[in-house]
């Protein structure tokens, strides 16, 4: 049997409030970080995807960078 405190019947403003907030701070960087990599920041969505975000990091840790192309 289930209490009513295992079970929140909504979340409130804060909670809703401090979510985007924690979205900013993540998405906002990483999405520059995309940008200045020559990817399109929408990219940093996937970041709040479980696994895909470590497989997101390999691909972009073994893609070329542009300072990699310059030097070539």
């Amino acid at each position: 049997m289930m209490h009513d405190w295992m079970v929140p019947a909504m979340f409130g403003p804060f909670h809703w409030l401090v979510f985007a907030a924690v979205v900013a701070v993540i998405a906002y960087p990483t999405g520059r970080i995309l940008r200045r990599l020559g990817f399109s920041p929408l990219w940093a969505v996937l970041v709040f995807v479980p696994m895909v975000n470590v497989l997101g990091l390999w691909i972009l840790a073994l893609s070329d960078w542009p300072e990699q192309l310059d030097a070539e």
